[in-house]
């Protein structure tokens, strides 16, 4: 199984160059997933209109339990993709970013949490599999 990361928003992301997705700290594209899943999350999670996975071979989570070197590299992640979704966003508008294994997107969620993205305290943050993040500008 593999974990995968999604973003809900209001506006339509470029999908990231297949050429670019080798060297990118995470890319915007399937990767775990496809059509069924990107519905299920959207369906069960999200409220926005367009849905994404964000990946890197592995989705965004950061907990105290894990590896610390995976958990660096999903800070390094979530802090690159909210820089990516500050272009995006206008104030006042959010992203949404859910995190489970392929095939658990139904799920109910574990955590929720809402956030100011110039606000987040990426060394406090824990975000377990499961747990649901809105992200506001």
């Amino acid at each position: 199984m593999s974990l995968a990361s999604y973003i809900g928003c209001f506006v339509e992301i470029p999908i990231t160059p297949e050429k670019e997705q080798l060297e990118a700290l995470f890319f915007v594209d399937d990767c775990f997933s496809g059509e069924e899943e990107k519905e299920s999350v959207k369906k069960h999670q999200f409220t926005t209109p367009y849905i994404y996975e964000v990946s890197s071979h592995r989705g965004i989570e950061i907990t105290n339990y894990m590896n610390p070197e995976t958990r660096e590299k999903s800070k390094k992640k979530l802090i690159a993709l909210c820089e990516m979704m500050n272009h995006y966003l206008e104030k006042g508008d959010y992203f949404e970013l859910f995190s489970c294994w392929v095939g658990d997107e139904r799920d109910e969620r574990e955590g929720e949490l809402t956030l100011k993205l110039v606000e987040i305290n990426i060394d406090n943050l824990e975000i377990p599999e499961k747990t649901y993040l809105r992200i506001y500008k």
